[in-house]
């Protein structure tokens, strides 16, 4: 366990290469805009935001658009008048802020993107993320391992989600995924039942779980009632994951004689890592939010103190106007085996709440 700490620790560090300048006294307004509280993850993430920028002396005003595109752009705005030293935006949609967003920078106001890349506009000064692409690629790897590859040879039939079309992390995730899929989707070792493949019709608007049930209810119904089975499911967040598996169970799997299909997620929320330890979810990626709180924290402190930041990534995400300099940490594969070690003794989750 000590070395998976040094390792969690030295990811950050060297991800997080700042100045000496976060020792600055602070003071100031931030804005923090988060998209929803449908989540458990972005209620964690605007807690530890706001709550480590107070610890440095800086005023926050953190506020949710609950999923609701104009709602969120009426907060940006509103936040704007209030005048701001920094925005840190997790963005619903990323490409709808071009022009609050010269406003910002023409009050010289810094803007984070938070998580989710603000696309269609040069205002944007910093991205603080995980390596999304790395994310698709692990749970590729990890529905692969778990329906017996190498091993075991195939044909399995499996089916493809993503994420919602508006959120550009959305297709980091699928095309990490895909680099590692594809191969074996062309040479008959998965099988695409359905079809369905590419954003265009395997996206899930808003990240839903209702939808993601919907659509899984309707792959089955037209696809696997001539009694095939479902062996995978690549699902690439925890929410459309529970949808479904609840889909899948309504038909009979969960059973000795319909053992769950192999399903991914990302997040680690909860009760996911419950249904992991239930066996009914198989794996899901933990990104330790905690870590890029802080991580944009201390970016955000630095630029406002005057310093520089360091170790920024300035090659892999283009809005379609300019690269952004961005901070990339890294995410891990959580299955039953390593569940204790990764999330409820690094604290993320506490034991009590697994039970």
């Amino acid at each position: 366990m000590k070395s998976l700490k040094l390792i969690m620790a030295t990811v950050v560090v060297s991800a997080v290469a700042l100045t000496s300048a976060v020792t600055y006294a602070a003071d100031g307004l931030v804005g923090v805009l988060m998209p929803t509280k449908t989540s458990q993850r972005w209620i964690n993430d605007g807690d530890a935001v706001k709550s480590q920028l107070e610890a440095l002396g800086y005023t926050v005003d953190l506020q949710y658009a609950q999923d609701d595109i104009a709602n969120q752009l009426s907060q940006l705005e509103n936040e704007i008048t209030k005048g701001p030293k920094a925005l840190i935006i997790a963005s619903i949609d990323g490409t709808t802020m071009s022009d609050a967003l010269q406003k910002a920078a023409d009050a010289g106001i810094i803007v984070v993107a938070y998580d989710r890349l603000i696309k269609k506009t040069a205002n944007v000064d910093y991205y603080t993320t995980f390596d999304n692409f790395g994310v698709g690629v692990i749970q590729a790897n990890s529905l692969l391992k778990g329906l017996g590859l190498p091993d075991k040879k195939g044909p399995f039939n499996v089916e493809l989600f993503g994420g919602s079309p508006d959120d550009n992390n959305a297709f980091f995730f699928y095309n990490g995924a895909m680099s590692v899929l594809q191969p074996l989707i062309d040479n008959g070792t998965l099988v695409i039942k359905s079809g369905q493949m590419g954003m265009d019709k395997v996206g899930t608007l808003r990240w839903l779980a209702a939808t993601a049930q919907a659509r899984m209810d309707n792959l089955l119904s037209a696809n696997y009632s001539d009694g095939s089975r479902v062996d995978g499911v690549l699902s690439p967040y925890d929410g459309l994951s529970r949808g479904i598996i609840a889909s899948l169970r309504a038909v009979g799997y969960g059973t000795a004689d319909q053992p769950w299909p192999i399903v991914t997620g990302q997040d680690a929320e909860t009760a996911s890592v419950k249904a992991i330890i239930a066996g009914e979810q198989y794996s899901t990626v933990f990104k330790d939010t905690r870590e890029l709180a802080k991580a944009t924290v201390e970016l955000v402190n630095t630029v406002l103190s005057g310093g520089t930041p360091a170790g920024l990534d300035t090659t892999t995400y283009n809005n379609d106007v300019k690269v952004v300099p961005s901070i990339l940490l890294t995410p891990f594969d959580v299955d039953k085996s390593n569940y204790q070690a990764l999330v409820v003794d690094s604290g993320y989750i506490k034991a009590e709440e697994l039970q």
